[in-house]
């Protein structure tokens, strides 16, 4: 009586093409396992995914000293885990004088990255009593370095890079929404 090999071959042959495979598909994308700055897939890989613009409120910055309004901006509201994990990814371009307003349920040190996120930012992060603590300033696109808040807080505010110097927005001052 002869006895089948065939359930011991199969996965041996399953096996060797799949070797196979990766070794002929490897040499197409040397960079992937790379440092986690460079980006496997091109920047328009995204492009249809594009989210745009969507007003949800107003945000004013407010002076330290009277609380003079300084700048008013249309902003965008993530304050679910979904939106603050998505936040600006994708997008190509922010309108001016608009931004995103991050909320989140409870106040503690705060960190940012800008993955997938195409344009510098500045991120502003506020504490629980609404005034700015650190200021993170043009932001470097597509990096996974991580961006902090220096002290506690429980809000941030993505805006244009450089809009915090275009505004005179310092440390110290406020937000209300």
């Amino acid at each position: 009586m002869q006895k089948n090999c065939r359930p011991y071959i199969s996965p041996i042959i399953v096996f060797s093409v799949v070797i196979a495979f990766a070794a002929l598909i490897w040499p197409i994308f040397p960079e992937w396992g790379n440092a986690p700055d460079q980006h496997i897939f091109p920047l328009y890989a995204y492009a249809a995914d594009e989210p745009r613009f969507a007003k949800e409120g107003e945000l004013t910055f407010l002076s330290k000293t009277g609380r003079k309004k300084i700048i008013k901006i249309d902003i965008e509201i993530a304050d679910n885990d979904y939106e603050r994990t998505r936040g600006l990814m994708y997008r190509r371009s922010l309108p001016d004088n608009s931004g995103m307003l991050f909320i989140f349920e409870r106040s503690g040190t705060l960190s940012f990255w800008m993955r997938n996120t195409y344009i510098p930012l500045d991120i502003i992060f506020v504490d629980k009593n609404r005034q700015i603590v650190t200021i993170q300033k043009n932001t470097k696109p597509l990096s996974y370095a991580q961006i902090p808040s220096k002290r506690n807080a429980k809000y941030a505010v993505e805006v244009n890079g450089g809009f915090s110097d275009r505004h005179g927005i310092v440390i110290g001052d406020y937000i209300t929404f």
